[in-house]
């Protein structure tokens, strides 16, 4: 689901080279948005010397880059806005823990996004953002695969206070995006649930705890990405570098709020599924216990039966009458119907017995 890119082992920190090839991630593709409350300017970037000096001229700037298939231009991006390289080491090994860590001139936030693909197969990726006072900086894994659309047409509508407020506010608002984003997911995960309860009270079958391991698996890698976001919420709420304005940490709140839900729906959902695990095997164990006491009570009924067929098999008797204690029934003219009509009543009985005894 999330893929996992690492530096060769004993290299130095910060190093950029080498990090990915080609065939391991997507070319970048840079896209660059500036706005203010009554302008708007979007185009495509195709190399790093083309892109503006980020000046503080009351103008926010939000460059996008997706595709982690080049390291230098990450350097020559550093080095023209003064990322910290360490930072940028992390943006490119990705698989990050979700944080957020102060630099001496922006802040660098990881966050995960999940989304759900063309197939509806969940999917997700790491986002990195660099935040300054007027810019903001995004890295993310794939191309065209974002959940970031409604944010750009609030910016290209002008809708609310995105084009009023700073760079900040932009950093919120795609971490809400990626917030709010889990709430269809979940709920399309407790959908499936609530089909598979049915299933497993009706109709328990192998294929259901395959389903409920696949389920359990998808909540916990949820809960090991969301969980640190709500850090990152936190620990931008408590900003003190000022990058972070009063107005802004009122919405981070609402978003720390969000991230608290859907912890709680995802706790939720883990107790679902360990409770469908076990009604399932209660159930597994219930039929066996009901195909087990069908045998039994078949075994109860034919076990006299063999008995007496087993006493009318041993054919002692010669057939000259001299021996009168050798099964005198065996030449009996009636003995035959008369043996089947007792092992006939015998059944009955034992059938009678166990239906009052509530065994069928």
């Amino acid at each position: 689901m999330f893929n996992k890119r690492y530096a060769a082992p004993g290299s130095a920190p910060a190093t950029l080279a080498t990090l990915t090839t080609p065939h391991e991630a997507a070319q970048p593709a840079m896209r660059l948005i500036e706005y203010d409350g009554t302008s708007l300017v979007e185009k495509a970037v195709p190399t790093i010397a083309d892109l503006p000096t980020f000046t503080d001229d009351g103008r926010i700037r939000w460059l996008d880059i997706e595709g982690l298939g080049d390291a230098e231009i990450f350097q020559a991006l550093g080095e023209k806005y003064g990322l910290h390289p360490l930072a940028l080491e992390d943006a490119l090994h990705t698989g990050q823990r979700p944080k957020m860590e102060p630099y001496e001139k922006h802040l660098f936030i990881v966050a995960q996004m999940v989304y759900r693909d063309t197939e509806l197969q969940m999917c997700g990726e790491q986002v990195s953002m660099f935040l300054g006072h007027n810019f903001l900086v995004t890295i993310q894994e794939e191309v065209g695969t974002d959940v970031f659309d409604p944010v750009r047409a609030r910016i290209r509508a002008g809708r609310g206070s995105i084009r009023k407020l700073g760079a900040d506010y932009l950093c919120y608002a795609l971490l809400d995006a990626i917030i709010d984003h889990c709430f269809p997911i979940l709920e399309s995960l407790g959908d499936a649930l609530e089909e598979l309860e049915d299933e497993v009270l009706e109709h328990p079958q192998a294929s259901c705890i395959a389903t409920l391991h696949r389920h359990k698996r998808t909540l916990a890698q949820l809960r090991r990405f969301v969980w640190p976001e709500r850090d990152v919420c936190n620990a931008l709420l408590h900003d003190e570098t000022g990058l972070v304005s009063p107005q802004t940490k009122v919405f981070l709140r609402d978003a720390y709020d969000h991230t608290v839900q859907i912890m709680d729906l995802i706790e939720s959902y883990r107790d679902l599924v360990s409770g469908l695990t076990e009604m399932y095997l209660s159930a597994v164990g219930m039929r066996t216990n009901e195909v087990i006491r069908v045998l039994t009570i078949m075994s109860s009924i034919f076990i006299p039966l063999t008995f007496i067929v087993g006493i009318y098999g041993m054919n002692f008797d010669r057939g000259d009458g001299t021996r009168p204690l050798n099964m005198p029934e065996l030449y009996q003219p009636w003995g035959y119907p008369l043996l089947l009509l007792v092992m006939l009543a015998l059944s009955v009985g034992q059938i009678v017995f166990f239906r009052r005894k509530k065994w069928l």
